[in-house]
């Protein structure tokens, strides 16, 4: 299984960027999608996820302005990030419950990150 990200970039604060994650591979089916990020020098945080029928979760710290949602035909998970603040310069992760078809039990898979920098 592969998990491939996409969409990040440097905006200025108030922009928006939108980033996308699609899994391949091996896949009997996908449970919970989400985002986290990790800043420099701190640790690995959840940004937002997405469960299999579609309840998310945010971090307080982007209520009202993240959006995460997915295309559960395309196996891929968005996240929508607007007004965008120089707090949220991050590498982004995807990460994503997944069962294939040779086990009965879910394994968690990591993208590769992407780089999201917001100036001042």
């Amino acid at each position: 299984v592969q998990l491939q990200a996409s969409g990040g970039g440097t905006v200025q604060a108030g922009g928006s960027l939108r980033l996308s994650c699609s899994a391949s591979g091996s896949i009997f089916s996908i449970n919970t999608m989400g985002w986290h990020r990790q800043a420099p020098g701190t640790q690995r945080e959840l940004v937002a996820r997405i469960t299999r029928g579609g309840t998310t979760n945010y971090a307080d710290s982007v209520k009202g302005r993240f959006t995460i949602s997915r295309d559960y035909t395309k196996n891929t998970v968005f996240l929508q990030m607007n007004s965008l603040k120089p707090e949220d310069t991050a590498v982004y992760y995807c990460r994503t419950g997944v069962v294939t078809p040779s086990t009965s039990y879910e394994s968690v898979y990591w993208g590769q990150g992407t780089q999201v920098t917001v100036s001042s």
